[in-house]
Formats: structure tokens, sequence, C-alpha cells
């Protein structure tokens, strides 16, 4: 059995809970799965300058993690690379991990993002990881972390994935954010494409690198 640490790099009880919830089909599995948040981190990850807030603190949570992988659950991957240098441990993306399902999916994704800062934040990523041209669109829901856990905005979100989907081409959609993930079911029926939500990504992924731990250890 492994143990995976998922991090809510934000401060957001609820935003963890909500996490929680749509991994509940993971909790019955041989995976220990525990989910935390980051108290000295601001409520919500909406600017590149929360970005650069949360890094230090994600840095600190991995350095001595008791964990066989990690999960860094912020749809900017906030500092992946000097969090990952950090660790001693695999760390999953939930960004990236959500990328790499969709890839297997579809030809082309589209991104429902939570505010628009966040829009050109992802289109950085996806050229560092030179995935940009299979990105047929990224629209936001134009919303904060707060109004999002205290808001039913199945329909919003609904209506920027059918636009994902009618005028831009998409054949995968991603909910590009943690908080997201409870409308997955609902809009993956109502819109019939393939839903990703990036923390159920993370951490299935985060289950093979543990499971691949394993047999290292094995031999």
């Amino acid at each position: 059995m492994g143990d995976i640490l998922v991090i809510n790099p934000n401060s957001s009880a609820a935003v963890t809970q909500s996490m929680e919830a749509c991994l509940d089909p993971f909790f019955d599995q041989r995976h220990t799965i525990r989910c935390i948040e980051l108290p000295k981190s601001p409520p919500g990850i909406e600017t590149d300058a929360h970005v650069a807030e949360v890094i230090p603190h994600l840095v600190e949570a991995v350095r001595d993690a008791a964990a066989d992988a990690i999960v860094l659950s912020c749809f900017s991957d906030p500092g992946i690379d000097v969090v990952r240098a950090a660790s001693h441990v695999p760390v999953t993306g939930i960004a990236e991990a959500a990328y790499l399902a969709a890839l297997g999916l579809g030809n082309r994704f589209g991104i429902v993002s939570l505010g628009p800062s966040s829009i050109a934040r992802h289109r950085r990523y996806l050229e560092k990881l030179k995935l940009d041209a299979r990105l047929a669109g990224d629209r936001s829901i134009d919303m904060t972390i707060v109004e999002l856990v205290a808001t039913d905005v199945v329909e919003r979100v609904s209506s920027i994935a059918a636009q994902l989907r009618d005028k831009d081409g998409a054949d995968v959609v991603i909910l590009g954010c943690a908080g997201l993930g409870s409308y997955r079911e609902a809009l993956q029926a109502s819109l019939g494409l393939p839903v990703i939500d990036p923390v159920q990504a993370g951490v299935a992924l985060a289950c093979t690198h543990a499971d691949l731990r394993y047999v290292g250890r094995a031999r």
C-alpha cells in the first residue's frame, strides 16, 4: 500500500473538502490518500503573485513529507520544478496530469478556467510543456475561489464547456481548477464529451508513481 499526499496549496478547507469528495472512488483502493491545505497561503491562487507566494509553503510541506507520492493540487502547478527538486518522492502536478489524460482521450482539449488571469498562465505552461498545439480554447467562468465555494455554478460551467465544444472545437474538456471537480460527472453527461477533473487525474498518476516505487523496492 502506498501513501498519497494531496496538497491543496491554498488555505481553503472548503476546497480541500471538495477535493476529498471527488476522490471518494479512490479511497477503497489499496493506496492511502490524505488531503491537506496550507494555512499560511491565501484562500485562493488566482494571480501570478499568489503563485509566487505559495511556492515556499509548498517546498516546506514536501521537504519532509511522509508519503510515497505527492500531488500538487492547483491547476497552475505552482513552482512544480522547484517543488520536485525539494521532494524525496515523485510530485505530480494536476494540470500536467490532466493534459496527459486529455491527450489520450481526444485530439484537442478545452479548459474551463476560474478567472481571466488564469488563461495567460495556462498558455505559458502549455508552451513550456510543448502541448499548446493541442489546446482548442480556454474560457473563464470569471469567479474567485471564495465565490466558487459559496455558489452553485453548474449552469455557468456548462455554458462555458458548451462554448469550448461548439465554438472552439474541443473534444475533451478539462476543469481548470481543483474546486470544480464536483461538476465533472453531470457535465460529462450533458456535454457528451470526456470531462477531466484534474485532481482525479493527478491522484491516478500518483498512484502509478507509488506502485512503481514499490516495484523498485521489491527488486
